[in-house]
Parts: structure tokens; sequence; C-alpha cells
């Protein structure tokens, strides 16, 4: 018997059990996956990018039937083992509601000041590093960021500056990355393999190694790794968790504890609930609402490519964003998006993407004189977006993107800008720009399966993450999201486990 049970390892799931540590509560960490080897793999893009050598083998539906193989990671630190570490706090009109070219993104049940306090802790916990004053739309903050930006390498800074001259206001990305994890290393380390990449240098700012890790060194902290949760069961009367059903090595298990944290990420939370359906929860636990698996979003995201006349030596250019157009003005009634710059590409990863190369050139080319770019904008919460579970257990994602003038226009306008200072369109690249849209099997950014609320009705969670229709459940990841916002939506996770984990210790495991 335990006092807490943690459902996931990712961002909210490792965070909680960071939070949690220290008051002495007998806490299990279930993991489903193990952890990511260190080995040469690791750095090397054909294995991570066209193998997916750790990416899950399981099968999804799509909404038409059709399987697919979700690009998911299930193992120790969830995908911020291989994320890219950009870490933004929502905008303060993000949580309030707001008019897109789609529709409405509807408001929250809490405020920018509710998280502002707890996006400063979690900045820090993640080594986030970046420029307080240099993104045009940032919320209020009282403090500098923990650490100083990344600098731009040479190209970069050229395109950077190219774009200020445009009239753009271009600001340095707030990346999380620990350049001094163990004392006794002394040697340089060069930014590079980062973005999509597990990271076996250790450095990279995800949930293992800045939460998790410091969790298990607290006695009372304890992680299964390689345990799939299987269900969830209540008690006779319907108000409690009461048992945790698990298989582990082929063996069925039950775990029990007094609260139970679920942590296992938007799609996988929703999924579970489904299937935990029982007497007094026929169509899934917490769901009452009938709102468990709707207003699946994962924004519209889309990778770019430019190619850029000279060549790109970069090692990391993910180290500015636009977002200039985040919310509505220069021309456009609505908001647009928001535009960062990815890892720097290598013939692999093109490949991987892109059946054929641009005319007259091949990957190699290609990718010697890439520049990345990431579009991010806002898709709107949709009830028939959503998770479901088929009687085999196979999870089902129907999906209809949403919201999608918005995100055209953003293309426009970067490829645009990029035109412009000339360096984009030459006699060998005349303009050209492999572009390409992430669709379902790219959940990533994955949230809004399990809204927060304060109506129990129309909500699954309240402005704590409790569930409204159990005593003792808590979801902790990117479910509670209401609305999604253009930015990454990880450190929101971040914030929100630390804000649900204070108010655990101070007012529910105290009394």
């Amino acid at each position: 018997m335990y006092d807490i049970i943690i459902i996931g390892s990712g961002a909210g799931g490792a965070t909680m059990a960071y939070k949690l540590a220290d008051s002495g509560k007998k806490i299990l960490i279930i993991e489903r996956g193990d952890y990511v080897p260190v080995e040469k793999e690791n750095w090397d893009s054909a294995e991570v990018f066209q193998k997916n050598r750790y990416t899950t083998t399981d099968l999804w539906l799509d909404k038409h039937g059709k399987t697919f193989r979700p690009g998911m990671h299930y193992n120790v630190g969830g995908n911020t083992k291989f994320y890219g570490a950009a870490l933004f706090r929502l905008r303060e009109e993000d949580f309030k509601e707001i008019q897109h070219y789609g529709g409405s993104s509807p408001a929250w049940p809490i405020q920018y000041e509710d998280l502002k306090a707890y996006y400063l802790e979690a900045e820090e916990l993640f080594y986030v590093h970046g420029k307080r004053g240099s993104d045009p739309t940032e919320p209020p903050a009282s403090e500098p960021y923990p650490y100083d930006a990344l600098p731009h390498e040479p190209r970069i800074q050229e395109i950077f500056d190219e774009l200020t001259q445009y009239g753009l206001q271009p600001f340095e990305l707030p990346i999380g990355v620990n350049f001094t994890p163990h004392p006794a290393i002394n040697a340089p380390y060069i930014l590079d393999r980062f973005d999509g990449f597990p990271d076996a240098a250790e450095r990279k700012g995800d949930a293992h190694l800045c939460s998790l890790s410091k969790a298990l060194e607290y006695p009372n902290v304890e992680l299964l790794v390689n345990t799939k949760v299987l269900k969830l069961n209540t008690d006779d009367e319907g108000k409690r968790i009461s048992e945790v059903i698990v298989e582990q090595n082929g063996e069925t298990k039950m775990f029990a504890a007094d609260y139970i944290v679920l942590s296992a990420g938007a799609i996988n939370s929703a999924a579970l609930l489904l299937q935990s359906k029982n007497e007094k929860f026929p169509t899934g636990l917490a769901n009452s609402s009938d709102q468990v698996g709707r207003n699946y979003m994962f924004h519209q995201n889309t990778a770019l490519v430019a190619l850029y006349t000279e060549p790109n030596y970069t090692k990391f250019g993910k180290t500015f964003g636009i977002n200039d157009f985040y919310h509505a003005g220069r021309g456009y009634e609505f908001p647009l998006g928001h535009i960062q710059m990815l890892g720097k590409s290598d013939e692999h990863q093109i490949r991987a993407d892109s059946p054929v190369p641009a005319p007259g050139f091949t990957f190699e080319l290609m990718a010697k004189h890439a520049v990345d770019f990431w579009l991010t904008s806002e898709d709107l919460p949709d009830p028939e977006n959503r998770v479901t579970v088929e009687e085999n257990g196979q999870i089902r994602i129907s999906y209809t993107p949403n919201n999608q003038k918005g995100h055209e226009l953003l293309k426009d306008e970067l490829t645009k800008a990029l035109r412009a200072s000339g360096k984009f369109n030459s006699f060998f690249f005349k303009g050209i720009y492999f572009s390409k849209g992430m669709d379902i099997a790219s959940p990533a950014h994955q949230n809004g399966t399990a809204r927060m609320g304060t109506d129990p009705g129309t909500s699954v969670v309240d402005t704590y993450c409790k569930a409204h229709d159990l005593e003792n459940l808590y979801i902790v990841d990117g479910s509670f999201f209401v609305s999604s916002g253009a930015v990454n939506p990880a450190l929101t996770i971040i914030a929100i486990a630390l804000r649900v984990g204070e108010h655990l210790k101070k007012n529910v495991l105290s009394s």
C-alpha cells in the first residue's frame, strides 16, 4: 500500500514526484517503458528519424479506421527525452477567450497570475536559458530567466539580423539545457543532435534529469519501469480509485494508494480512463460530463526547411523565435501563431520526411544549405476531435484539423520575410521551400482530453486537477488544457504540476 501512485514519468508525473518527494509519503511512480539506453544511436539521425528506433511499435487507428504508428516514446522521462526543450509560458491572453479565423478559443478557469510563480519555479528547475523582454508578447515576469540566452551561431545571427531589418522582432528562444550536470566533467559541451534526439550527454532539460532523478534521491520514492497500467478500479461506491492493475513482465499485479496521479499524457490518460469503465462509470472513469477524450488538440504544426544560398554550418540553430503574428495585428484581424527555429537538419532527417529531393539537389546538398523553422498555430477545442478506445483496447484518434487559415497565412508571412533578405532566392534555389505538415502520428504537443473547469457538467478536473467525479484522482499532464495556445505546452504542464503538488502537500496530505 502506497500513499501516492503516479502513473507516468513525463513532464507532469516526474515533476509531481519531485514536488511531493519531501512530503515523507510513500510514493510509487509507474512507467510503462524503460530508461532510454545511452548509446551511439542516440545521435544517429538515420536510427532516430528513419528507423524510428525509440518510438513505440503500437498501432493506433485514425477516424477512418486506418492504422498508423504514432511517434510516441514510452520511456523514463516520457516524450521530454526527445523534445527540443523550448520552454514557453503561455501568453497572458491565452488564458482568456480569443477569436480566431476558425472560431473561438475559450477562457480558462484560472489566469496567468495563478501560474506566474510556478512558471518561474519551472524555469529554474528545467535550467531555462532566455532573455526576458526580448519577446514582444511574453507575459509579465518580475525575475529574469535563470540562465542567459544561448548565443546565435554566425549564420543564425545573420538571419536574425536580416529578419530584424525586414521589420520583425525575433527574440531569444527559451531553451532548457544544463551545461554542468556532473561536477567532475570539465570538457566543453557543444550543443548538437538535440531537437528530436535523446541526449546521451544528459544536458537536455528533460523530466527524467530535472525532476525524476531528484525525486528518486528520497528513500520514500520508488520507480517501477516496464510496467503498463491496464485498468483503474474503483471502490463499490464509485467514489475512489481502489486498485491500479498493471502488467509487469507478463504478470498481472495490483497496487493501491490513498491518492492516484494520472500523468500518462493526454492520449493515454484518456484511453486508460475510458477502458476502466465499470457499473458506476459506464462510459469511463471520471466521465460523467462525457468530456473524457474529447477536445483533443496538438496544434497546427509545420516543419519548414528553407534553402539558403550559402552553406549553413550551424551545429545548433534553435536559438530564436518570432511572435510578431502571435496576436491579431500587423494587418490581420485574428492571431496567426508562433515561429521558432529547429535543430539543424541533416540528409537523413530530410530524407525521412521527403520522398524526393528538391529539383536539382541531392538530400546531402539540401541539408548543407538548410535552415530549419517550426511553425505553430492554435487548434481549437472541438468535442468531435477525440480519443476513444476500441473493444480490443486499441486507441483511435478521430481528428479533423481546424483554424487552418491562420496557419497558412503564417507560412506565407515567414516565406515572404525570408525571400525579402535575398539569401533564400538565388539561381540555385529559386525560393524553393520544402514544407511538411505534422499529422496525428506526431502527438508531441498533445493536450485537452480532460479539460479543467469549475462545472462538473462540462469539465473533467477542477482548478487543481482533481477529477470532479472521484475523491482521490488527479490528472496532471496535457489533458487539463482548456485551449492550446500556440507555444509548446511542456512548461505549462510542469508549472501546473508544481502548483498541484504544493496544493496536495499543504491542503490534502496534511489533513
